[in-house]
């Protein structure tokens, strides 16, 4: 059934326009998912032929017909396409029996089949600042009419004219509700979510969408905020995030790996930890074992005393991608102390200046990216200052290493388990998402349920 209706999603390109460290694609396959849940689940069809069904009181009457009822509609059946530069055409196929006394005084019985058509546009709401459909020219196509009622002039002028007067006033503010369930949707998308109690990140639009041939693109420059208020803003590096070639048509999510980093600066604080650990691998943790790399660790300290690591994070967390592997790198000083007794503090032993290279493994549960990491290497060592003299430092690379993968990164880990949130809007489940890891971004593939 060849179908018109023209569901227009247009953009307000004018303005200025900010980098996007996120990019949203919605292909056909969740733009038909959308509009297909909202008809069924506002089951507004229904509601609308209800209604007809019980005119309200003072509603005007229909000349030559009396007690109408609207019964058995149909399913609907719902088509889109792409319009480039304009936005999607989409025709709603449906029918529905109508019923009453005509002015011939029998029963009155009209099967109608139908296409709705219509222009909905997509504004952008300037005070919430989310995407809004509008409705504009709808109209009803007859598809084919069925009657109980003589095939004469005057009885196929009174069918005419009652599917005239009905049809338009029961059908398009069906497209209205639907809309309106749509936008819905959209409501909470530039609201303010929490990245556990350090701070919040807000997807706000960069410019109003843009429709393709293939798709519909939502950029997005996203505000990243401090619990104390103050923004982090994120990096430029000149180029900006695209979607890899080959994928027009699928509906993906792109955030960059500068808006990754800009996170986690949120949770830089909570990554300076104090760390005392009994023992790493087989090596107990004590002066005993570091003695085994720094001699004079054995001329200060005879007994063995338990070791402790401050780690401070001398820079915000920073994420690199390349093809199929992400590393979140991390500038920190480690001073290593001795404990002591009788509740003094314990003693600086010496403290380093590293460069930690974590293999980032990225996730979706609860509808929030996680990441989980692990050692991929220590980049740079070097020594800062120390109270047990000169020492190559080289030579705890290996020490080092393998505290930080036993006794540090399940800290990390710990901490990263908050999750980064995701963009909320068309009640996406991005629990589905099929993940990769490209130059400078992770792409997560969109699905329908």
């Amino acid at each position: 059934m060849l179908c018109s209706l023209s569901l227009v999603l247009c953009g307000l390109l004018a303005g200025t326009r900010a980098d996007p460290g996120v990019l949203l694609r919605l292909g056909m396959d969740i733009m038909n998912h959308e509009v297909q849940s909202a008809m069924e689940e506002s089951h507004i069809l229904e509601k609308m032929a209800a209604e007809a069904s019980n005119p309200q009181p003072g509603g005007k009457a229909i000349k030559g017909l009396s007690n109408m009822k609207v019964k058995d509609v149909l399913e609907p059946v719902i088509t889109l396409n792409f319009v480039p530069g304009v936005g999607i055409s989409q025709c709603v196929s449906t029918g529905m029996t109508i019923t009453g006394k005509s002015f011939t005084g029998g029963n009155m019985e009209i099967n109608v089949v139908l296409n709705i058509t219509a222009t909905d546009r997509l504004l952008q709401d300037e005070e919430a600042g989310t995407p809004m459909f509008r409705s504009e020219g709808c109209e009803v196509i007859l598809v084919s009419v069925k009657t109980n009622l003589p095939n004469n002039k005057a009885i196929n002028k009174f069918v005419d004219s009652t599917l005239r007067k009905v049809l338009p006033g029961l059908m398009c503010p069906a497209i209205d509700a639907v809309l309106e369930y749509v936008n819905k949707k959209w409501a909470k998308l530039t609201d303010p979510m929490p990245v556990d109690k350090m701070g919040t990140v807000k997807y706000a639009l960069t410019s109003p969408p843009a429709t393709t041939a293939s798709h519909i693109q939502v950029d997005f420059s996203p505000v990243v905020q401090l619990q104390e208020g103050q923004l982090i803003q994120l990096a430029t590096n000149g180029s900006l995030p695209e979607f890899p070639e080959g994928s027009a048509k699928d509906s993906q999510l792109l955030l960059s790996a500068t808006f990754l980093t800009a996170e986690l600066a949120l949770l830089q604080k909570s990554l300076e930890v104090k760390l005392k650990d009994k023992r790493v691998g087989k090596l107990p943790q004590n002066t005993g074992t570091l003695a085994g790399f720094i001699p004079q660790v054995a001329k200060t300290y005879h007994k063995p005393k338990p070791l402790l690591i401050k780690v401070k994070i001398n820079k915000p967390p920073k994420v690199t991608m390349k093809a199929g592997k992400s590393l979140m790198h991390l500038h920190s000083s480690l001073e290593m102390f001795a404990a002591r007794r009788h509740g003094k503090h314990p003693k600086s032993l010496f403290r380093l200046e590293t460069h930690i290279g974590l293999e980032i493994h990225y996730s979706v549960q609860d509808n929030r990216l996680q990441m989980v990491t692990s050692m991929d290497s220590l980049l740079s060592l070097a020594r800062e200052s120390s109270s047990v003299g000169d020492f190559h430092e080289a030579e705890l690379t290996g020490f080092i290493t393998d505290y930080l993968q036993k006794a540090y990164i399940p800290v990390v880990n710990d901490v990263l388990h908050v999750g980064l949130p995701l963009p909320d809007l068309l009640a996406i489940n991005y629990n589905l998402a099929e993940l990769d890891i490209v130059e400078d971004a992770l792409v997560l593939g969109l699905k329908t349920e």
